[in-house]
């Protein structure tokens, strides 16, 4: 069952390719500090600008570290993504990751539709991810729990942001598992009851994610890396986390357009901050 710290893992590039070495190195950073899981193929990984081939690539190397593995394979069209989580699930993904159609903004039911079409066509435990800040489109506690009555829907990735919400649902769905999806509400997530976070900031700091899952010293902790926080959220996910990786010497290179490197000014910011926690990466 999903738990704990599991990290939403960035696709690295190098000359406008997929990075499979790098891919590899990150990995195992990911498996030498004991994270729970790995999430491949959201948005951290900036899944919509990546060819079929390049994700049948990054799912066969991530296979090769035997950990337990999550893949993103949502979309706006509830067809294709019955056929994506069919993929998904024929390359041994351990969970499908599902978020909210996006663009065309569904109303409740339809949101209840989709997934419940989804549900039904493929045999794989499904986290509904609930982000309405990319999506457009809020999934209400009443639509997740009626959802969570089918038995393949087993957890939700809560990127609300508000938690308010969040408490409602691990009130009203005590059998749903909730994972946090900002890092910056991981501790205030899990002492209401939440199971674990989705991570971006494990791609660079997992040793310091594990700690503020697992350690008695999770509060002092959240304060503390309130500043990392906040800059993977300086500009849109991944690019602030991709810069900082580089920055460290990790293998991440440029996102791939739309997406861009930060501004010049947020770079120093970033730059800055990487040296101050030079000790603690």
């Amino acid at each position: 069952m999903i738990k704990g710290l599991w990290t939403a893992i960035v696709t690295p590039f190098k000359e406008g390719r997929l990075d499979e070495r790098g891919l590899r190195e990150n990995l195992r950073f990911q498996k030498e500090n004991n994270v729970d899981g790995i999430t491949a193929l959201g948005s951290t990984g900036e899944s919509p600008t990546l060819t079929h081939g390049e994700c049948d690539r990054i799912l066969e190397i991530c296979k090769e570290f035997y950990l337990p593995l999550m893949v993103g394979t949502g979309t706006n069209c509830t067809q294709t993504t019955i056929e994506k989580t069919t993929w998904a699930k024929e390359c041994g993904a351990d969970f499908a990751l599902i978020m909210t159609p996006y663009y065309n903004k569904p109303t409740q039911e339809g949101i209840y539709r989709h997934f419940m079409a989804v549900a039904d066509a493929v045999d794989i435990p499904i986290v509904v991810y609930n982000h309405p800040g990319r999506t457009g489109v809020n999934i209400k506690t009443e639509t997740l729990k009626r959802m969570a009555a089918h038995p393949s829907v087993v957890a939700v990735k809560e990127t609300s942001g508000d938690i308010d919400q969040a408490s409602c649902v691990m009130r009203e769905i005590p059998k749903l598992r909730v994972m946090s999806g900002d890092d910056n509400l991981t501790f205030p997530l899990m002492a209401l009851g939440a199971h674990g976070v989705i991570s971006v900031s494990s791609n660079l700091i997992p040793h310091l994610m594990r700690e503020l899952v697992y350690s008695e010293n999770a509060r002092e902790l959240h304060f503390e890396l309130i500043p990392f926080f906040d800059a993977t959220n300086i500009e849109t996910n991944p690019i602030p986390i991709k810069a900082m990786m580089r920055m460290a010497g990790m293998a991440a290179g440029e996102c791939r357009l739309p997406l861009c490197g930060p501004q010049p000014e947020n770079e120093k910011k970033l730059q800055w901050l990487i040296e101050t926690l030079t000790s603690r990466l």
